[in-house]
């Protein structure tokens, strides 16, 4: 996806949308037949075209089997030109003071912790790029020869994968989420060989082992899967391990966010709300990802939420997300070489901002022997509670459909301060 300076270009077609709509069915169909063999559901293959579609493009394509597909999402206009701007960010954008006021993380330092990001392939200019952003909103510059960032294949190297331009958008999202959350925090970007599991999962448990990370965010996800399969890669005790929902609505459990291990994650839309006692407004984001494992074993800690689901339910916490509404200003490459600022969001938003309070928090690391998926249930009332906005039609209405407390869409809520983390 190339961008001329300035302007709005438009992307490449993503398919004729009405021949979709007509074949929707038949697609189901083949997949649900496909999933006996390969293991994915049709309910986590098929991104309907919905809301979520009306002002955003994603950013990478949708996964094969084995395989995970980040969750990023970048923000569109009426007529599906993304919106860039080559020298400042746009005017929409949410800003890192923002995000943090939305969230009550003003005067919160992390000391230093570290967060590690993991996503597939390289991205060579990752710290150019990252030094933009910090520069543009005055944050303190993050770089490898200061210490705080930190880049590693995925054995924990230096022979970086290859360019992806859609997971290289992706990675820029993260650590720029990470800056405006956390800006004091150290960072540390895994890069895997591919998006497959396996990968993935390697890229994780390299995260795990570097010293000073407090949590990791991993913003993909696939089909759901079993943690008697890829559990090991993200059963860290003491180390917060966050997943993104995902991006296509109600579609049923996503992996590794319906893992028992990992803190799931769901997606809002922020918007300011002045002469409230918050001066913002949230609802539940329509394209947020939910759901109920058929796999996974239940959180203890998420007993008598009346979750409706007799394994692991998606999702437990949740953060802004809504491309349009919220979307965080982002300096991000459009080719191996240039790079400009757009507008971002996509699960993969919230992902890395849960990771970050987690680490502002300080409550993970060595001290922690449990999963740090725990902690919110004990302090529930330390979040803001989304109670209104579905993302579809489901057979446990919980599971697509905000209500007060738990419900599976924004889990127990979001970030207010870091009381709950």
């Amino acid at each position: 996806m190339e961008v001329v300076a300035g302007q709005l270009q438009k992307p490449p077609p993503e398919g004729a949308f009405p021949i979709r709509k007509l074949l929707s069915a038949a697609v189901a169909g083949l997949l649900v037949a496909a999933a006996a063999v390969t293991g994915t559901t049709a309910a986590s293959a098929t991104p309907p075209v919905g809301k979520a579609d009306e002002h955003s493009i994603k950013v990478c394509s949708d996964p094969r089997p084995g395989e995970a597909a980040c969750a990023a999402r970048q923000a569109t206009d009426p007529t599906g030109r993304v919106i860039t701007n080559a020298t400042t960010p746009p005017g929409t954008a949410l800003t890192p003071s923002q995000l943090r006021s939305a969230y009550r993380l003003d005067g919160t330092a992390s000391g230093g912790r570290t967060v590690a990001i993991v996503d597939a392939y390289g991205y060579p200019n990752l710290e150019r790029d990252l030094a933009t952003y910090r520069q543009q909103y005055g944050l303190p510059a993050c770089t490898t020869a200061n210490g705080c960032l930190t880049i590693l294949d995925q054995n924990g190297g230096t022979r970086l994968p290859r360019f992806d331009l859609g997971w290289a958008q992706e990675q820029a999202l993260d650590v720029d989420a990470v800056s405006a959350a956390c800006p004091d925090c150290r960072i540390t970007v895994v890069q895997a060989a591919s998006a497959s599991f396996t990968n993935l999962g390697t890229a994780v448990q390299t995260a795990a082992r570097q010293p000073g990370v407090v949590a990791i965010s991993n913003s993909y996800g696939g089909s759901d899967a079993s943690d008697a399969t890829y559990g090991k890669y993200y059963r860290f005790p003491g180390i917060a391990v966050t997943a993104s929902a995902g991006d296509s609505g109600y579609q049923g459990a996503s992996y590794p966010a319906s893992s028992s291990y990992v803190t799931a994650v769901g997606g809002t839309s922020l918007n300011p709300a002045p002469g409230t006692a918050r001066g913002w407004a949230e609802t539940t984001w329509s394209g947020t990802g939910s759901g109920c494992s058929a796999y996974n074993a239940p959180l203890a800690a998420a007993a008598g939420y009346g979750t409706g689901c007799a394994n692991r339910a998606m999702n437990d916490v949740a953060a802004v997300s809504d491309p349009s509404n919220g979307g965080l200003g982002v300096f991000y490459p459009t080719s191996s070489k240039s790079s400009t600022w757009g507008q971002f969001g996509g699960t993969s938003l919230a992902s890395p901002i849960i990771a970050s309070v987690y680490a502002l928090a300080g409550h993970t690391g060595a001290g922690l022997t449990g999963y740090a998926n725990a902690i919110p249930y004990a302090h529930a009332g330390s979040l803001f509670d989304v109670a209104s906005g579905s993302n579809g039609s489901c057979p446990t209405a919980q599971w697509c459909t905000a209500r007060s407390g738990w419900d599976g869409v924004t889990g127990l809520g979001t970030p207010n301060g870091v009381g709950a983390f």
